[in-house]
């Protein structure tokens, strides 16, 4: 595969061999083709076919290392035929996916792939801009406020005093481009 597999079946066929998943995990952390130790940072490191595993030359604990070290695929008893295919669906698939269907695609159980989504999306968080959002956000459409029968009665209260005693209704809130970019500039 020269770019990597374009239909979920594809990628369970291409990923259900170890040397497969080895080779495109090793060409995407190592675009140079270079290998390089996660603990001292040697590019001396030689691959052990046979342990499927790198090996560094210098002397120095766990000198000896997987394709998973470093990655969230790390300290998983779970395979890469499994890891990679999640991975796939994931970044293909537009609307998300549950762990559910992980587990009716792939044939693991519901709570292994829900361990697998959740390292996924920690992984795939921006560290620096998790949380609440900031600034100017854009809101297609949105409905506030609610039925005032369905509030509690000191915040139904405060709300009709708010309002001047009418009838508090929740009311579509949408806004456009357009409107946005127009009272940015007034």
């Amino acid at each position: 595969m020269a770019d990597g597999p374009k239909t979920l079946l594809e990628a369970v066929e291409y990923f259900a061999d170890e040397q497969n998943c080895i080779q495109y995990l090793a060409t995407k952390r190592w675009p140079d083709g270079v290998a390089v130790c996660p603990t001292c940072g040697s590019t001396k490191v030689s691959f052990l076919a046979n342990q499927k595993r790198w090996q560094c030359s210098a002397r120095h604990p766990k000198r000896q290392f997987s394709i998973k070290v470093g990655t969230i695929m790390e300290d998983s008893p779970i395979g890469l035929d499994k890891w990679l295919p999640v991975l796939w669906l994931i970044a293909n698939c537009r609307n998300g996916v549950s762990s559910w269907e992980i587990h009716r695609a792939l044939g693991v159980t519901q709570k292994t792939a829900w361990f697998m989504l959740h390292r996924v999306r920690l992984a795939m968080q921006d560290a620096k801009k998790s949380g609440k959002l900031r600034g100017d956000v854009e809101v297609d459409e949105s409905y506030i406020g609610g039925k005032a029968r369905n509030m509690h009665k000191s915040r139904k209260l405060k709300a009709l005093q708010d309002k001047g005693g009418g009838m508090l209704e929740r009311s579509p809130f949408r806004e456009s481009l357009n409107a946005a970019v127009t009272s940015a500039l007034v």
